[in-house]
C-alpha cells in the first residue's frame, strides 16, 4: 500500500508517505506555529515531491491519540476531509503510543511509550519489539507516573520513548543502564511510524465515518460541563 502518515498529536508536525517497501518521503517540524497552519502544507509539499496524487494513494494513517487535544482534532478533521475529496482512500487512526513505538523497531526488548499528560500523569503503554514486530503488552493508560512505574516490567533491556522519556530516566533510572532512552531523531512522534503500524496490521484500515479521536481523558470542555 501506498500510505499517507500525519501526525499532529505533540508539538512536532510530521507527514510521511511509504510505499510498503521503501519510506518515499518524511518531515518532521518542531514548530510553535498551531498544526492547522503546517500540516496542509506539508501534505501538498509531500505530494508534489513524490510527484503523487490523493488519489494514488490507497491509505491516510493519522495519530488518533493521545495527545494535544486540538493537534488531535486537526490532524483528524485533515484526514477526514482528504477521504471526502479521494472516496477511494481509506484511513487509518493509529495509537499514538503503539506510533512511537514503531519508532524503536530497530531495538530487541521491551518499550516503554510515555508523553507527558498533566504534572505527574502520563499517558503511557508497555511493548515488546522482536526483530521488528512490535507485540502490545499493555493497553494505553492515563494515570500517575508512579502508579504506572510501579505496575510495569522493567526486567531486561528497556527503551523509553515520547516527550516524557528524557525526564523519566534522568528522575528514575538514571543509574539503570538497561534503561535507556531512544535517539534524539525518533525520541518523538514520526509520521513513518504511522505508516508502519498500518503495514503490520491492516485491520487497523477503516472509512473515514469510523475515524475517531481516543483522548483517554476527558476534554476541557466535558470537564467544565461535569461541574457546572
Amino acid at each position: 500500500m501506498k500510505i499517507l502518515g500525519i501526525d499532529t498529536s505533540g508539538k512536532v508536525a510530521s507527514v510521511a508517505i511509504t510505499d510498503g517497501e521503501r519510506l518515499l518521503w518524511e518531515k518532521s517540524v518542531y514548530t510553535k506555529l498551531t498544526h492547522s497552519q503546517v500540516i496542509l502544507p506539508m501534505v501538498k509539499q509531500a505530494l508534489e515531491e513524490t510527484e503523487l496524487d490523493l488519489s494514488d494513494l490507497d491509505c491516510a494513517a493519522v495519530a488518533k491519540g493521545p495527545g494535544s487535544y486540538t493537534g488531535l482534532r486537526i490532524g483528524i478533521g485533515a484526514v477526514k476531509g482528504m477521504c471526502m475529496g479521494a472516496p477511494k482512500l481509506k484511513c487509518a487512526g493509529v495509537s499514538t503510543l503503539l506510533s512511537l513505538a514503531y519508532n524503536c523497531c530497530a531495538f530487541n526488548g521491551k518499550i516503554i511509550s510515555v508523553m507527558r499528560a498533566r504534572p505527574k500523569i502520563v499517558y503511557a503503554a508497555e511493548f515488546e519489539c522482536d526483530n521488528g514486530r512490535i507485540k502490545r503488552l499493555t493497553e494505553d493508560k492515563v494515570c500517575p507516573e508512579d502508579e504506572f512505574f510501579g505496575s510495569a516490567d522493567l526486567s531486561g533491556k528497556v527503551m523509553l520513548v515520547g516527550d516524557n522519556a528524557a525526564e523519566i530516566k534522568a528522575q528514575r533510572f538514571a543509574d539503570n543502564a538497561d534503561i535507556i532512552c531512544a535517539a534524539a531523531p525518533n525520541v518523538l512522534q514520526r509520521a513513518s511510524s504511522l505508516c508502519l503500524a498500518v503495514e503490520a496490521d491492516n485491520e487497523l484500515v477503516i472509512t473515514a465515518d469510523k475515524l475517531e479521536v481516543s483522548y483517554l481523558q476527558a476534554t476541557k470542555a466535558e470537564k467544565d460541563k461535569a461541574h457546572s
